[in-house]
């Protein structure tokens, strides 16, 4: 950072103007109470307003006088997510018509900052270097490709886990002196309230990538397809960047219920501790995991409501050019209509190829079939002496389907469904197994008709030479 970089952020970073201000103190104290400190987000407009009072009415107690802060709680809240200052974020929520106010990012850093400030009566280095180590460890060993130095190190790790089982089987149980157990603890609690500070930034990020979004909507000029294409383009940039993997990593971890578990025995255990207890820590610690669940949550449906509102944008720029080109269209009509009647004399007024488009769908191509080859076998023929009658060429019968069917709708009438058996019994078989078959035709044809393979039925009929015949089939129901 140069002499230009810092002169830039001293005029416009909304963390900086917070600690120019005049009242500073009364802005950082009231967030750091009410949104803060306790992980409070989305508060309602009255409920925050009559936090505000109630605070500003104990400072006035407390010895400043009542000419102190003399404008209203609104006016003050007003001001402060004012675009001149930056420190609260006033939106309003889908389901309700009462403003809310969060605390920006840039709120949040002063605050931190300036708790930064404050003296500490211990300040604990050995877990710092214990974690830095850790973390060269992890990459370390994350980024080795030999296998055998990586077994290498998993077996001087159990040979080390294994001298410590010895240990403390022989009666030697080392333990954290209360010293050791002040320096993790508050190194924890300095990482988890870190941690909850993060979504916010994280939320703010998606807000400003809806509105550049916005932004090139409201200018862009070229065909909706790239416009669509930059923009989800960008939203997958973000989820694929360092922080978008981080993110979906921590909220997976996160959100398994044996983790939340776990990760409230822990608490409970370390807060137990004496020299923990000395320390008087903020009980609200005990909960900074659900918390963390609360402000991921916010995260999400903030997401999901600007992708909401992304596409309603998206849906009237459509709508518009809907619009647009329905007009062109009528424009057109009404041109042609006002012509009806001044035809160009000449003959040939315009020349259409095709009134339809010849459109060619590539997966309406038929795939290739091999044709079929013919085997010709390597034969004489034999001319054939027997003499066969052909009068059975001759002797054909046609069978009217269409009476047949009518026979069907005639047993229909008074009722909603009828066996096969029943019409035939009705109408009996005049041309024999050929009319029996016409009726297994018309059964297989007609979508209202039931077949049942578990059933049978019988049906009988005479030859022309009196001899009787019956054939047994399935049960065949016609419906209406």
């Amino acid at each position: 950072m140069d002499y230009h970089d810092l002169e830039g952020l001293r005029r416009t970073h909304p963390a900086w103007r917070l600690l120019r201000a005049d009242h500073a103190a009364l802005v950082i104290g009231f967030l750091n109470e009410t949104l803060l400190a306790g992980g409070r987000r989305a508060i309602g407009q009255r409920e925050l307003a009559t936090r505000l009072d109630d605070y500003l009415f104990a400072l006035r107690e407390s010895g400043l006088g009542e000419t102190a802060f003399p404008q209203s709680a609104t006016f003050y809240l007003a001001a402060w997510a004012s675009d001149e200052s930056g420190w609260l974020r006033k939106y309003y929520a889908g389901d309700g018509d009462e403003p809310l106010y969060d605390a920006t990012p840039a709120a949040e850093a002063a605050a931190s900052w300036i708790a930064s400030l404050q003296q500490r009566a211990f300040v604990g280095t050995e877990s710092r270097l214990l974690t830095v180590f850790e973390l060269l460890r992890q990459i370390a060993e994350g980024t080795e490709t030999d296998p055998d130095v990586r077994i290498a190190e998993l077996n001087r790790r159990k040979a080390a886990l294994d001298a410590e089982i010895a240990r403390i089987r022989g009666g030697t149980l080392p333990l954290m002196d209360p010293t050791q157990i002040k320096d993790r603890f508050f190194q924890l609690e300095s990482t988890a309230r870190e941690l909850l500070a993060d979504f916010r930034q994280v939320e703010h990020n998606f807000r400003a990538l809806d509105r550049s979004a916005r932004e090139r909507i409201a200018t862009w000029e070229s065909g909706k397809g790239a416009l669509l294409a930059e923009i989800f383009g960008d939203r997958d940039l973000i989820a694929d960047s360092d922080q978008g993997k981080s993110f979906r990593a921590f909220w997976d971890f996160i959100m398994s219920p044996a983790r939340q578990e776990e990760f409230s025995e822990l608490l409970q255990l370390v807060f137990a501790l004496e020299p923990v207890r000395a320390l008087e820590p903020d009980r609200r610690l005990l909960r900074i995991h659900y918390d963390w669940l609360e402000a991921g949550e916010v995260a999400q449906r903030t997401v999901a409501r600007l992708s909401e509102q992304l596409r309603r944008l998206l849906d009237d720029r459509v709508l518009l050019e809907n619009r647009r080109i329905l007009q062109i269209v009528r424009d057109v009509e009404q041109h042609a209509i006002s012509l009806r009647e001044a035809q160009p004399r000449t003959s040939a007024f315009m020349n259409l190829d095709n009134a339809v488009p010849d459109i060619s769908l590539v997966m309406e191509r038929p795939l290739y079939s091999v044709p079929a080859t013919v085997d010709l076998l390597d034969r004489l023929i034999v001319e054939g002496t027997a003499d066969v009658p052909s009068d059975a060429l001759f002797d054909q019968r046609f069978i009217d389907k269409t009476r047949l069917t009518a026979y069907i709708e005639s047993a229909l009438a008074d009722r909603d469904q009828v066996s096969l058996e029943h019409v035939i019994s009705a109408h009996p078989l005049e041309d024999g197994l050929a009319e029996l078959v016409a009726y297994l035709s018309i059964a297989t044809e007609r979508p209202a008709t039931a077949i049942d393979d578990s059933k049978t039925e019988a049906v009988a009929w005479f030859d022309d030479d009196g001899t009787g015949r019956r054939a047994l089939l399935p049960l065949i129901v016609f419906t209406r």
